[in-house]
């Protein structure tokens, strides 16, 4: 081949390859959160993971990818908040203002299943991703922080509507701010 494109080089790297083929994961999570509604801080009681990994090729490492995924989100949907000063500066780009899950926020009780006898028939050795599929699991935590709000809200005006915007992070100020407490209840 004189001058191939890049094409022709990759069709003769692999003729025999079907390519990238796509594959589904499954996976459900139910989540217990507590929240203390006049401090807007959270307690993670419990979370159960079902994930489909097809035949795991090393179930303790698909729980650690699991766990750390999850966690990983929960410190996106609940921690991670963007503040940028007058000038469009960003300041939370620091250890002091950038806040990472830590002890307190995973969870207590962590529950981790994967299904058995699910192989992927186009993945390495049957196998399927662990790493990403948890954080679009920890979404969960947000919802179950909200679910607690508006119930919080409607216990302290029914007039006002339940529904907290996703505008932002789900942080303890978040929450805390949007729980429609007022001092003179107290």
């Amino acid at each position: 081949m004189n001058n191939p494109t890049w094409e022709q080089l990759v069709a003769n790297f692999q003729p025999n390859s079907p390519g990238v083929q796509t594959y589904l994961i499954y996976g459900i999570c139910a989540t217990e959160v507590e929240v203390d509604i006049l401090t807007g801080q959270k307690i993670i009681h419990r979370v159960d993971i079902i994930e489909d990994v097809g035949d795991s090729m090393s179930p303790l490492v698909d729980i650690g990818q699991t766990e750390g995924a999850f966690v990983m989100g929960i410190g996106y949907y609940t921690l991670e908040q963007c503040i940028f000063d007058s000038q469009g500066r960003l300041r939370s780009n620091r250890t002091w203002n950038y806040k990472v899950p830590g002890m307190m926020d995973i969870p207590v009780n962590y529950r981790i299943k994967f299904p058995q006898k699910n192989p992927n028939p186009v993945g390495i050795l049957k196998s399927k991703a662990t790493g990403e599929p948890p954080a679009c699991l920890s979404i969960s935590v947000p919802l179950a922080i909200r679910r607690a709000m508006a119930s919080a809200r409607e216990e302290a005006d029914p007039t006002q509507p339940k529904w907290v915007p996703f505008d932002e992070t789900t942080s303890t100020d978040f929450t805390f701010r949007h729980s429609l407490n007022h001092y003179k209840d107290y």
